[in-house]
C-alpha cells in the first residue's frame, strides 16, 4: 500500500487508516495492510461461512474474501467492491469494507485500551480506541481474532505447545508485555509448562516500562532476567519500550525478545535497529519457548 509509512524506529508513532463498516468508523495499522484493491473476481467456497464470500486469485496468490459487515454483524452500505489486503502472522487475507476514509499519523499515547465493558460487548475485537485531535474516535478491530475465528489454524499451534519439554529456568524471572489477554494468558501457561516460575506481565509497553524502573530502583537481579513484548500496544509500543531498554545503561542488559503479528522485511530491520535480542512471528509460542531458553543459556 502507497503511503509514508514510519521508517523511524522506537518514535511510538503509527499510522492507522481509518474505513467505513455499516456507517460505523473503524481502523487498521496500515503497517497491516499490503494494498487496497477495487473489483475482484471471487469464486464461492462450498459449505463456507456465510461471512466468507470464496477466493480470488491476483498475482499469483489466493487470497480468501472476507464480509467483514457480515462478520461484525452489521448491515453493508458498500456501493462498490473495496477490499483491505492483509498481511500478518504470516497470512494473508481481504477484508471487504464500506468506504475508505483517511489515514491518521497518531502517537500510541493516544490509543486507549478498551474497558471491560466494552470489550465485552464486542466479544474482544477491539484492540484500541484512537482518539482524534477533534475528540472524535476510531474503534481499532483485532483482525487477528477474526482470522482464528475463521481458521483457527491461523492460532497457535497445540500440538507444537504440547511438545514443550520442561526445563531447569526456576530462576529466571520474565516480564510480558502484551495486550491481548489470551496471548498474555497462553505465552504464561507455555512458559510455566517450560519450568519458567515467575512471570509477571503487562498489558502494554509503558505499564511494562514503569515496572522495570522500580526494578531498576531495587535491583534487577531477583526481579528480573528478560523481556518479551509485543509491537502493538496501547501507550508505548514494543519499539520504544525496547529502545528504552537498550538506551539505559542499567536494564540494557536483558535480554528482550519481539513477539509480534508484524514480523516482516521492515519491521525486522525496525526490531534489530531498536536492539531487540531476539525478533519471532506470533503465534509460534513453542519457538518463543526455545528462544527463551537459547538466551538464558547464553
Amino acid at each position: 500500500m502507497a503511503t509514508n509509512i514510519l521508517l523511524e524506529s522506537g518514535t511510538n508513532e503509527l499510522e492507522i487508516l481509518e474505513f467505513l463498516v455499516g456507517g460505523n468508523r473503524y481502523g487498521i495499522n496500515v503497517a497491516k495492510i499490503e494494498e487496497i484493491i477495487g473489483d475482484c473476481e471471487i469464486q464461492s467456497v462450498p459449505r463456507a461461512k456465510p461471512f466468507v464470500e470464496g477466493v480470488f486469485r491476483r498475482r499469483g496468490k489466493i487470497y480468501t474474501a472476507i464480509d467483514l459487515a457480515g462478520y461484525l454483524g452489521l448491515k453493508s452500505q458498500h456501493t462498490k467492491d473495496i477490499f483491505l489486503i492483509t498481511h500478518f502472522n504470516q497470512t494473508c487475507a481481504a477484508f471487504r469494507v464500506d468506504e475508505i476514509r483517511v489515514i491518521h499519523h497518531l502517537s500510541w499515547t493516544q490509543i486507549q485500551e478498551p474497558d471491560h465493558v466494552l470489550a465485552g460487548e464486542q466479544n474482544s475485537l477491539i484492540t484500541g480506541i484512537a482518539k482524534l485531535s477533534n475528540n472524535e474516535m476510531i474503534l481499532i478491530l483485532d483482525f487477528e481474532k477474526m482470522l482464528f475465528d475463521i481458521n483457527p489454524e491461523t492460532g497457535i499451534d497445540e500440538k507444537a505447545v504440547a511438545a514443550i519439554q520442561k526445563g531447569p529456568h526456576a530462576g529466571v524471572r520474565m516480564l510480558i508485555a502484551e495486550d491481548s489477554a489470551l496471548l498474555r494468558k497462553m505465552i504464561e501457561e507455555c512458559l510455566k509448562k517450560a519450568g519458567f516460575e515467575h512471570i509477571v506481565t503487562e498489558v502494554n509497553g509503558q505499564d511494562a516500562w514503569d515496572q522495570l524502573l522500580k526494578y531498576k530502583e531495587s535491583g534487577l537481579e531477583g526481579n528480573v532476567s528478560c523481556v518479551i513484548t509485543d509491537i502493538e500496544m496501547p501507550q508505548m509500543d514494543g519499539l520504544t519500550l525496547t529502545r528504552k531498554i537498550k538506551e539505559d545503561k542499567v536494564l540494557s542488559k536483558l535480554p528482550v525478545i519481539i513477539f509480534s503479528s508484524m514480523i516482516d522485511e521492515v519491521n525486522s530491520q525496525k526490531c534489530t535497529a531498536v536492539g531487540a535480542d531476539a525478533q519471532l512471528s506470533k503465534p509460534d509460542i513453542a519457538k518463543l519457548v526455545a528462544c527463551v531458553d537459547e538466551l538464558m543459556r547464553g
